[in-house]
């Protein structure tokens, strides 16, 4: 049987609690029991994201996602969806920069399926994989790719905005959809080594939430998981260091069929689980993040020359985190003129900091955030395997809010100031080519700014 130990409930964890467990062939189990509701949230990261992929074969972690809901051994087709859905789940996988996962939610006396389903494509999952399964998914993934970045407005800037802002050669450099031409590349023995190297149960980690049963859970976890072998061989990703601060200003203009002109920045910040990235999380917060940000009251609201203004944060662990800077124009308004309310926003708040009704906004703000995340047993079992992945603990998960609310507002400034900057940071403009289309929606289309895949490398 696996090992672990009691739960205990952490300080500022708000009475919640996870158990931790590791199998013999290396996976690691979480458990968090909830029996507010009859539901199981079943989680299972796999440490491999676009950053352990190689030059020539981009977009191959999330095209092997794809292929995980092609059949197992045991299960053919489609057969995964049909299962949980006809027991009265939901399921689905994502894919990032740096993990990529796979949940079910379940009526909690079907929590069994799940973990079979689970355990039957990581252990077999290479009985099934032909090229049939193969094409039909390079296709979904190609046609995808149409959809969400190249046939959308403001679709690429997403993809642009990050090769700027790591610099060629870095394995952050590409995004996780990958190219049409390596797309076309991927080959069936690419998928089958991809498989063995990172979907072994000692590259992953999976987390249980909700109304369940531990000791049973676990027997359940070890009848199924516990025979499948570990796998050696696993390269370490490359290094993503990079100074803190990019030096100069990046810059590229995209004439586009755009509603409008558009600003968009990404800045260099600290990387995720620092003390300094939680800082810069509520720098952006109180700069941009909402209706009542300094950005949006400005831009907006005071000189009406965007219809929409945000600043988020773009936490990433093995690379600097991103500070994303999202605007859209307002009628004929420039950029030029909206970029320099920007940047006196920016030094205004460099050189004195959030006040203090700003502090408590923003922190109450990003406490909102973590308790919609840890509210549900899907949200708590995401976050749990994401710093158990990225971390080594995913007990950090039930405490991070007490992290945020301890940042003072003096290390709030001191990181805007530092890092806040022109000479540190890619901007992206698009400029509207001759159009018939009207500039209907514009507010519509800024939520397809790359929003979908901003949000899921975040994850």
């Amino acid at each position: 049987m696996p090992m672990g130990h009691t739960a205990t409930a952490q300080a500022g964890s708000g009475g919640l609690t996870a158990t931790e467990h590791r199998l013999a062939n290396g996976l690691r189990v979480v458990l968090s029991e909830d029996h507010l509701t009859p539901v199981a949230a079943v989680c299972l990261w796999y440490d491999v994201g676009s950053r352990h992929e190689v030059k020539g074969r981009t977009g191959l972690a999330h095209l092997f996602e794809h292929l995980m809901f092609q059949g197992s051994a045991q299960v053919k087709g489609n057969g995964h969806f049909e299962l949980i859905q006809g027991a009265g789940g939901s399921l689905n996988g994502t894919t990032s920069f740096e993990r990529t996962n796979y949940f079910e939610t379940m009526p909690a006396h079907q929590l069994e399926l799940a973990l079979w389903l689970e355990a039957d494509r990581m252990g077999s999952l290479l009985a099934a994989l032909d090229e049939e399964s193969m094409e039909n998914q390079r296709d979904v993934v190609k046609n995808e790719r149409r959809q969400r970045y190249d046939n959308v407005p403001y679709g690429t800037a997403f993809e642009k905005l990050t090769a700027l802002a790591y610099p060629e050669g870095h394995p952050y450099h590409h995004t996780p959809i990958g190219s049409m031409a390596d797309l076309d590349a991927a080959t069936l023995e690419d998928a089958r080594q991809f498989f063995r190297t990172y979907y072994a149960p000692n590259n992953a980690v999976l987390s249980v939430v909700g109304d369940i049963d531990p000791e049973q859970t676990l027997a359940w976890i070890e009848k199924y998981f516990g025979s499948i072998p570990a796998h050696d061989g696993k390269p370490e990703p490359r290094d993503g260091s990079l100074p803190d601060v990019i030096g100069k200003e990046l810059r590229e203009v995209v004439e586009e069929e755009v509603p409008a002109r558009a600003l968009m920045a990404a800045y260099r910040l600290p990387h995720d689980g620092t003390r300094a990235c939680d800082a810069a999380d509520l720098a952006l917060t109180v700069l941009g993040g909402g209706e009542s940000s300094r950005l949006y009251n400005r831009l907006v609201r005071r000189d009406r020359t965007a219809v929409a203004a945000g600043f988020g944060l773009l936490r990433l662990a093995g690379a600097p985190s991103l500070g994303w800077l999202d605007v859209k124009a307002s009628g004929d308004v420039e950029v030029p003129v909206i970029e320099a309310a920007i940047d006196e926003e920016l030094a205004r708040f460099a050189e004195h900091g959030p006040t203090p009704e700003e502090m408590e906004r923003a922190q109450a703000q990003l406490e909102r955030e973590w308790l919609d995340r840890l509210g549900t047993v899907a949200g708590r079992a995401d976050e749990l395997c994401r710093y158990a992945v990225l971390f080594g603990d995913p007990q950090l998960a039930l405490t991070a809010v007490q992290r945020v609310l301890d940042v003072t507002a003096e290390e709030v400034q001191e990181v805007a100031e530092a890092r806040l900057r022109p000479d540190n940071r890619a901007v992206l403009v698009y400029e509207p080519v001759a159009t018939e289309e009207s500039a209907e929606g514009v507010e519509e289309a800024a939520a397809l700014a790359g929003s979908d895949e901003i949000e899921e490398a975040a994850k």
